[in-house]
Parts: C-alpha cells; sequence; structure tokens
C-alpha cells in the first residue's frame, strides 16, 4: 500500500518508501513507560510493514527505551525494514525532555541503540536536539567517530535550522532532517527547500497536524469530501506532494488508524487541490 507513495534513497544506498511510521506512540501515557497493552502495540508495527512501511522511525528517549525495545520484539530481523533512532536528550518523567549533548552521553547512547534493537550498524541515527551547551563540533565529532568505526551508517538531525544543517554539514555527512512541519505549521519551510536543493530526506514530525484548516466546511472539508478520504489523510498527501524528499513518519498505537494513514499513499492530490490547501494555510 505504502508504495504508491514513492521512493527515496537515504544516504545514496537506503532506498524507501516515502510513506513511514513514527515509533513515538507506542509506548506509554506521556511517551513515559510500556504502553497498556504490548501485543498491540506490536501487532501495529508487524502490520505497518504488512503495508509496505520498510521506514521506522524510533528513538531512545521513547519510553524510555519502551519503543526500541518492542521494535526488536516485533520485527527483528529486520530484512530490508530500515529502522532509524536518534539520541541526545534524557528523560526523568512523562513529558519531560532534556537536552544532552556531551559526547560521552552520545556514544552511550549509540552502543545502547545497538544493543536494544539487536544490531551490529544502525543504518540512520539522528541527533535529538542540538545542546547549546556543547559545541556541535565536539557532539556530532564524536558521532563521526563511531560512524568511522562502522557502528553507524548515516547520520540525521532533528529540529534544527539551515544555518544549524551548515555548520553540522562541516563535521559530517547530514542525509536526513526531522523538523516539526505540517499543512497547519509550516515553519521550516526554508528548511524543506534547503534540503530538497541537497538532497536531504526532510522527515516532518507531527505530520497529520492541520490547525484551523480542519474546521467544518473548510477547504480541507471540501477536497476530502471529494476523494473519499479523512483529514488525516489529506494531510498526509499534501505532504507527499510538497516534495520528492519527503518522509512523512506518521505514528500511532492503533491498527486502525495505522492502516487509515497507510491508504494516504494512494490519495493523488492534483495541482489545483494541492494550491488550495498551500493559500488556505497561508
Amino acid at each position: 500500500m505504502t508504495k504508491a507513495s514513492g521512493r527515496f534513497t537515504i544516504g545514496g544506498d537506503l532506498e524507501v518508501n516515502r510513506l513511514g511510521f513514527g515509533a513515538m506512540r507506542i509506548t506509554g501515557k506521556g511517551i513515559w513507560g510500556p504502553p497498556k497493552d504490548p501485543e498491540v502495540a506490536k501487532q501495529v508495527l508487524r502490520r505497518a510493514v504488512e503495508l509496505g512501511v520498510d521506514f521506522i522511525d524510533t528513538a531512545d528517549s521513547y519510553g524510555p527505551f519502551v519503543s526500541e525495545d518492542l521494535i526488536r520484539e516485533a520485527l527483528h530481523p529486520y530484512g530490508d525494514v530500515v529502522v532509524a533512532t536518534k539520541g541526545g536528550l534524557t528523560r526523568t518523567g512523562p513529558d519531560i525532555w532534556e537536552q544532552l549533548g556531551r559526547p560521552e552521553y552520545l556514544r552511550q547512547c549509540v552502543h545502547m541503540s545497538l544493543r536494544r534493537l539487536g544490531v551490529e550498524r544502525i543504518d540512520l541515527w539522528q541527533l535529538h536536539r542540538i545542546d547549546a551547551k556543547v559545541p556541535v563540533e565536539e557532539s556530532l565529532g564524536a558521532v563521526k567517530e563511531l560512524q568511522d568505526a562502522g557502528l553507524i551508517r548515516h547520520i540525521g538531525l532533528s529540529e534544527v535550522t539551515v544555518a544549524e544543517i551548515e555548520q553540522a554539514r562541516k563535521v559530517v555527512d547530514v542525509v536526513t532532517v526531522q523538523n516539526l512541519y505540517n499543512l497547519g505549521n509550516r515553519q521550516s519551510e526554508d528548511v524543506v527547500d534547503y534540503c530538497e536543493r541537497e538532497g536531504i530526506g526532510f522527515i516532518p514530525w507531527f505530520p497529520v497536524q492541520a490547525g484551523a484548516l480542519a474546521r467544518p466546511g473548510g477547504p480541507l472539508d471540501e477536497i476530502a469530501k471529494e476523494h473519499e478520504a479523512t483529514h488525516a489523510q489529506l494531510a498526509l498527501a499534501w505532504l507527499l506532494k510538497r516534495s520528492p524528499v519527503m518522509l512523512p513518519i506518521p505514528g500511532t498505537g492503533s491498527v486502525e488508524h495505522l492502516e487509515e494513514n497507510c491508504a494516504a499513499a494512494e490519495v493523488e492530490l492534483t495541482d489545483d487541490e494541492y494550491e488550495r490547501l498551500l493559500k488556505a494555510a497561508s
């Protein structure tokens, strides 16, 4: 099903379907602790792969550790599925996220993710946030050493500006960027454009949010009815049309919602529909 989203090659050698799965919501409330029913979470992961998802995004801070553990239990060995993870945040309670970019901590993040995911090399490891208290040359320098040692295949960034990407690219080859971006919040527009020019994959988190556009009778509502699609499906279809480097990763803890999200790959917006939504969101 998700093959209809098209393909993108991460870092020149990791080709994936452009509609992936974000594994944050398979944890407990506040992204803390295990989900209410771990077996359902594993069913969601397995069903995602059945539907053609071959790009799964997680992080060591989701749970913490819960998401990575569940992914291994449900899917290992991964075959053609690319499992991307992140490090650089610490957790002390529900909905609490603290940046920590010290080199020794990032080395620990990578080694522990390798162990939890059950792999010898992480296909895509992303710095969850740039720590303002640590020079990026030091934090990413440590990650580059791990890449040179064969423990990381590719490196990405999360929640960064164009200037920060360019600074990071002086230290490592940045192949993906993961920022908040959706139809209702396009604050990273310049980053999307930069990534498209540079051939860098752009992973929008919180991809189905549509904000005020989702109001009854609005343009999103009208076009959704024309396609017999949901608002979430239309929001995802808009992202896929926005740029060929776009890699949406909608997440859910429900098989039903997963199937609905994956069906968005088959929703094709016309140029006119895309522009109507673009103008309405401006």
